[in-house]
């Protein structure tokens, strides 16, 4: 049993990354794809994309890693992903008060009543939310 999905995903990505995978699975959700979608759009992974199973819960979510580099000196894209909001303690945001990222080197990426999305673009459209992770 998994308490804080979100934060699975962004260990099991910071594991696959430190390993040198290419890619890495595990369980799908709809905010997990919304994650995926936004760290793809912002150039920070590679491609998703959703297998489906025979029941439901086996829905898996395939993820490749993005680096930069010849092959014996390749990095990933990805140098920080951290979880900001957790079960245990929720942050929320006004629009006003979203924070930057490495002073907009990174996205803060979050859950607003206008759906998943990246600070700048909440800031966009003036709407504040939970902060679920960074990314840099």
């Amino acid at each position: 049993m998994i308490n804080d999905p979100i934060a699975d995903m962004l260990t099991r990505i910071r594991n696959a990354m430190m390993a040198g995978h290419a890619d890495v699975a595990m369980p799908c959700s709809n905010i997990k794809k919304e994650i995926a979608r936004i760290l793809k759009e912002e150039g920070f992974i590679e491609d998703f994309s959703v297998n489906e199973g025979e029941k439901p819960s086996q829905t898996t979510l395939q993820i490749k890693i993005k680096y930069a580099g010849e092959r014996r000196s390749r990095k990933p894209v990805i140098t920080g992903i951290e979880r900001v909001s957790r079960p245990g303690r929720r942050v929320y945001t006004r629009h006003d008060e979203i924070p930057w990222v490495l002073s907009g080197m990174g996205i803060s990426i979050l859950s607003t009543p206008k759906g998943v999305m990246t600070g700048q673009r909440a800031r966009q459209e003036g709407v504040g939310g939970e902060i679920l992770c960074k990314v840099w």
